[in-house]
């Protein structure tokens, strides 16, 4: 595994990978993102990240069946692994017990 360090927009395309559960390809999980963050995204950009998280093992892919709609073409769909899966709990983790220390700011 390259690393562990998760990116913000790594944190978010992973969690989107885990929320369509075995139904993720590129464009799903941009629009998925576009809908819940109000946030525009390229799917270049998600195919980057996508085989970033690969790399470091955190989604897998495989092919998916040939649709008529993609002129016959496959589509890669990722999963999250059991390191994905633990990396994002860490993550959760961390920010929680940050929020809980959290002081009241009195704003």
């Amino acid at each position: 595994m390259k690393g562990t360090y998760l990116g913000e927009f790594e944190e978010l395309v992973l969690l989107t990978v885990a929320v369509l559960n075995g139904e993720a390809y590129g464009i799903s999980i941009a629009e998925l993102i576009e809908q819940e963050s109000n946030r525009s995204v390229t799917i270049s950009t998600i195919h980057n990240v996508l085989y970033r998280l690969e790399d470091k093992g955190y989604v897998k892919s495989e092919l998916g069946g040939a649709t008529a709609e993609r002129g016959g073409r496959k589509k890669r769909l990722f999963s999250i692994t059991a390191t994905g899966h633990a990396v994002l709990n860490e993550s959760k983790q961390l920010r929680n017990k940050l929020w809980n220390s959290m002081p009241e700011l009195g704003f």
